[in-house]
């Protein structure tokens, strides 16, 4: 698989999200299961594989996600880069006596879960009003200059966030949804990105599924613990006023040979050098379907045409990068 880089840290150029096998789409599935998607996915090419210490069933514990890539990585821990998230508030601090102390316990506690003495890359989850991103930046260089990670990121951020961090500490990435249905962040999160040599992760890159044209109105998401009932381009009225762009990718998917998962990711990788997309799916087959995009290359031609049409089409439900 082609490479790319997020900061200075080398990245196959479609990552894995393991989110799937701990939370948000349903009954998870076997951990022996996980474990042996994880190492497809290595055995396929992928080097990046992203998780966080929230990810659990329901979100009602902590770690569950981080010791299952942990176990299913740690033969292969040089190949591959580890990528892992905290979320930090006031009462953090207070236990601990500073940031850095907060940042520093969270992280350890993830390194014993994930079986490491490092993490790659280690993005603060979502900003929290009660400690200031300053701070957290600080922390980070910090954890950078003593080996303990080799960059950090930010999630779910605007521009003007991401320059206050920056200029702190050099980021290596920010991690925000991004689709064809969610790009927000075109307009002015990537070109400032773009500018200062910072990843992009797009995470729903395929918009929980329905960019691959498998979900229709009468698709039943499971009742417990699926992000699928909330997310607004899936609600049934949103599901039929967005099929023109379905079908869109869908003529694409045909003329290309390919599914119409990979013509959405071959999209943004053609888009932006800087994008490395985190498509998620607790499915073995799926997974590999969706880093074999990769393979699917879109003429000049073809992007353009395909993005020019894909900007004529109104899209049903908005949820945005900042929440």
């Amino acid at each position: 698989m082609k490479k790319r880089y997020l900061g200075t840290i080398e990245v196959s150029e479609i990552g894995m999200g393991c989110m799937a096998f701990s939370h948000g789409y349903g009954r998870i599935p076997p951990e022996d299961y996980s474990i042996e998607a994880i190492r497809n996915a290595y055995e396929y090419g992928c080097t990046l594989f992203d998780t966080a210490e929230v990810y659990s069933p329901n979100l009602s514990g902590i770690g569950h996600n981080e010791k299952i890539v942990g176990k299913a990585l740690k033969d292969v821990r040089k190949d591959i880069v580890l990528a892992t998230k905290l979320f930090i508030d006031r009462s953090d601090v207070r236990r601990d006596g500073s940031v850095y102390k907060a940042v520093r316990h969270h992280l350890e506690d993830s390194m014993q879960r994930l079986q490491t003495d490092y993490v790659d890359l280690y993005y603060l989850h979502r900003t929290s009003g009660s400690v200031s991103v300053g701070e957290v930046a600080e922390a980070m260089g910090q954890l950078i200059d003593e080996g303990m990670i080799r960059g950090w990121g930010l999630s779910q951020v605007d521009e003007n966030v991401i320059a206050r961090a920056h200029q702190v500490t050099p980021l290596s990435a920010v991690q925000n949804i991004y689709s064809m249905v969610e790009r927000d962040v075109e307009k002015a999160v990537i070109p400032y990105c773009l500018k200062h040599g910072i990843g992009v992760v797009p995470f729903s890159p395929i918009a929980s599924g329905l960019l691959s044209g498998k979900i229709t109105v009468n698709t039943q998401f499971d009742t417990n613990d699926d992000v699928r009932n909330w997310v607004p381009q899936l609600s049934r009225r949103n599901i039929e006023g967005n099929q023109p762009i379905i079908d869109l990718i869908g003529k694409y998917a045909e003329m290309k040979q390919a599914t119409s998962a990979q013509i959405s990711l071959a999209w943004m990788l053609k888009k932006y050098p800087n994008v490395v997309p985190i498509p998620g799916s607790k499915n073995k087959e799926r997974i590999i379907e969706n880093l074999s995009a990769t393979e699917v290359k879109l003429s000049d031609e073809e992007f353009r045409d395909l993005d020019q049409a894909l900007s004529r089409l109104k899209v049903y439900g908005h949820r945005g990068f900042t929440r």
